[in-house]
């Protein structure tokens, strides 16, 4: 396994991978669920590429950009593990040089959920994205399912810009108790690491209802909600039952949702998801 600082150096060590490449883009602080996507990669590709940024540009003002988590050793001995063959870890300098000024936006779909509460956020992830699809030009793009948004966001953009690869979807990795992992669950309290399985408890409540014949989006909203709210540590940001393909918010349930949620717990703001009506073999994004 090879660690390159540098887009030069990226762009030539590039030009003997061998074909397809699959790419991980990450921000660091790896665990289960990135390994999740590193494996699906290393299965479907004969060379395998995952980029370590935190990226400044999908923060905003008030956000955690410098208390996020780093360990930078402990992440290139799990690449390792998993034999990922090169590991991009550049510079802010490097990736937004001075004077840098160019953006890349996607309208409708970064406008709601995620979007509303955080405006900027979504031009950061696009452009990132780009950029690194760009240096690392990769076969196949592999994407986590908890951030299913910005799964959404980047397919469109993929689709729209005529990039030539693969965005690929892969299932939510969770706790035994349920729990979405997320580098920020380290921010969480012994106290609010016990409460936050609350989350996926409310997303199956909403399951078992579509399971039993519920079709009212709000019937369910109130439901999950009211579920929610019992736990005291838990502070609603948002619950939308929306389309899986546009997001706009659904009144009725014909053949499936999106379920998704930012709830806060504190200081540190977890969200999660599930789609509604499809079966387990296609329940993620992938089309």
């Amino acid at each position: 396994m090879i660690v390159i600082e540098t887009i030069p150096d990226m762009t030539y060590f590039r030009l003997n991978l061998k074909e397809p490449v699959g790419f991980v883009p990450t921000m660091g602080y790896l665990h289960e669920g990135h390994m999740s996507l590193v494996r699906k990669a290393r299965e479907e590709n004969k060379s395998v590429v995952v980029s370590i940024y935190i990226n400044p540009t999908q923060f905003g003002p008030k956000e955690d950009l410098s208390k996020y988590p780093r360990n930078l050793a402990r992440d290139l001995a799990m690449l390792e593990k998993e034999s990922a063959d090169v590991v991009f870890f550049p510079a802010d300098k490097e990736i937004y040089p001075t004077g840098y000024e160019t953006w890349v936006t996607v309208d409708n779909l970064t406008k709601p959920l995620e979007g509303d509460s955080r405006p900027t956020h979504f031009r950061g992830v696009t452009t990132i994205v780009t950029k690194l699809f760009n240096i690392v030009r990769p076969t196949n793009a592999y994407f986590g399912q908890k951030d299913a948004q910005q799964a959404l966001i980047i397919k469109k953009m993929t689709t729209d810009l005529n990039m030539n690869l693969k965005v690929v979807v892969c299932p939510t990795i969770r706790e035994p108790d349920g729990l979405a992992m997320s580098s920020r669950n380290v921010y969480l309290s012994m106290e609010q690491r016990k409460a936050a399985p609350v989350l996926y408890k409310s997303l199956l409540l909403a399951k078992d209802m579509f399971a039993i014949g519920e079709r009212n989006a709000a019937v369910i909203l109130e439901q999950m909600t009211v579920f929610i709210q019992k736990e005291p540590l838990a502070k609603i940001e948002y619950i939308s039952i929306s389309d899986t393909e546009t997001l706009a918010e659904l009144k009725a349930i014909k053949k499936s949702a999106l379920v998704s949620m930012s709830v806060r717990f504190g200081n540190t703001r977890l969200i999660d998801n599930i789609i509604l009506g499809k079966s387990t073999k296609s329940e993620y994004l992938n089309k």
